[in-house]
C-alpha cells in the first residue's frame, strides 16, 4: 500500500493540478464513464461531530475508492487541529486490493476551490471584474485564490457573519494585487461573480443582492437542511451542479425542488458544459449558478494525481498490507 501523509500534500499538489483533475472528472461524470456512490453522512453523537463517506469509480481515470472523514467543530479550540478531517483510500479496480492512503485535508480544500473555479471558467462572463465573497473562513481563502486566477478581476468585495474574519480574504486579495472592500450583503449587487462558502441552515443571499449577469457558486450546502441562498433566487437562475442527485437532495437545489419552484430537469451538469453538450451561459444578463455539493470522485481524481507525483518524486511510503 502506498501512503502519502498529510504533511507531504502541500509539496505535491498545486491549484493547477487540482483544477485539471476536477475539470476532467466532471467531464467523465457527464459522459457516464464515472459515477459516485451514495453519500453516508451522520451525526455520531459525540463531540458534535459529523462523519461520513464519499466514494465512487471513474472508469476513464481508473480511480476507485472513498474519502472518510467529517467535521469536528471543537478541534481547533480543544486540540489545535483544523475542524475538517479526512483521509482518501484508493483501491485497485482490477483486484479490489487497497492501493493507497492519502491525507485528505488540504486535498479537500484545494479540490473544493477547484470546483468553483471550474464553474467560473465555464459559466461566468468573460468581462467579469468584481469578485464577491460571502464567507471568510478557512475554506474561503482557498476559494478566492483559485477564483482570482480565472478572470481579470479588478476588485474583491466581501461579507461575513463575523466581520472580524474578513482580513482572512482581504490578505488573499492583497497578495494577488487586487483591492478589497468590506460591504453589506446588499453591496453584492456590484459583483460579477459571487462565491458563497458558509455553513448556514437559513438563506443569506437574497434575489435583491444579485444583479443580472452574475455567476454564483454556492459551495457550502452539502447536507440536508443547509441553505445559502433563497429558493426564489435559485429559481431565477440557470442551475448547474457537480451531480444532479446530490444537488436536489443535499445541495442548494433541495429547497427550490421542495417548494415546487424548479424541477430536477432544471438542474444541469457542469460536465455537460465542459464536454460541449450544453451551451452554458447564453447571454450577458443571464444569472448562472453552480451548486457545488462536493462529490467523492473529485477526491479520488485529485488523490490519484497525488499518488502518481509522490511515486515519481520518491516521497511516497510503500508498505506491505
Amino acid at each position: 500500500m502506498i501512503i502519502v501523509p498529510e504533511k507531504e500534500i502541500a509539496g505535491l499538489l498545486t491549484r493547477a493540478d487540482a483544477f485539471d483533475a476536477v475539470e476532467k472528472v466532471f467531464a467523465s461524470m457527464s459522459k457516464g464513464s464515472a459515477y459516485n456512490f451514495p453519500v453516508i453522512r451522520e451525526a455520531i453523537g459525540y463531540e458534535d461531530a459529523l462523519y461520513g463517506f464519499k466514494g465512487g469509480f471513474d472508469k476513464a481515470g481508473m480511480a476507485l475508492g472513498l474519502k472518510a472523514g467529517g467535521y469536528w467543530p471543537n478541534n481547533l479550540a480543544k486540540h489545535g487541529h483544523i475542524n475538517h478531517q479526512s483521509t482518501v483510500f484508493l483501491f485497485d479496480p482490477d483486484t479490489g486490493m487497497v492501493k493507497a492512503m492519502v491525507g485528505g485535508n488540504l486535498l479537500t480544500a484545494l479540490r473544493t476551490a477547484a470546483a468553483s473555479s471550474v464553474s467560473i471558467k465555464h459559466l461566468s462572463r468573460k468581462d467579469a471584474k468584481v469578485m464577491g465573497m460571502v464567507g471568510a473562513g478557512h475554506q474561503a481563502t482557498f476559494q478566492l485564490r483559485a477564483a482570482l486566477e480565472q478572470r481579470d478581476f479588478e476588485k474583491v468585495i466581501g461579507w461575513n457573519y463575523h466581520p472580524e474574519m474578513l482580513p482572512n480574504i482581504e490578505k488573499v486579495a492583497n497578495e494577488a494585487g487586487v483591492p478589497f472592500e468590506a460591504v453589506p450583503l446588499e453591496g453584492m449587487v456590484e459583483a460579477d461573480v459571487v462565491i458563497s462558502i458558509t455553513s448556514t441552515f437559513a438563506p443569506t443571499i437574497m434575489a435583491s443582492h444579485i444583479s443580472d449577469g452574475t455567476h454564483i457558486a454556492c459551495m457550502g450546502t452539502d447536507t440536508k437542511g443547509k441553505q445559502e441562498i433563497e429558493a426564489a433566487l435559485l429559481a431565477q437562475t440557470t442551475v448547474f451542479t457537480d451531480e444532479v442527485a446530490q444537488s436536489i437532495s443535499i445541495g442548494e437545489a433541495q429547497h427550490a425542488i421542495a417548494e415546487g419552484l424548479i424541477r430536477q430537469s432544471d438542474v444541469n451538469e457542469l460536465g455537460a458544459v465542459i464536454n460541449g453538450t450544453h451551451p452554458g451561459r447564453t447571454s450577458d444578463d443571464e444569472i448562472t449558478l453552480f451548486d457545488g455539493t462536493g462529490v467523492g470522485l473529485q477526491d479520488l481524481a485529485v488523490a490519484s494525481s497525488i499518488v502518481d507525483l509522490a511515486l515519481e518524486k520518491g516521497i511516497a511510503t510503500i508498505v506491505d498490507f
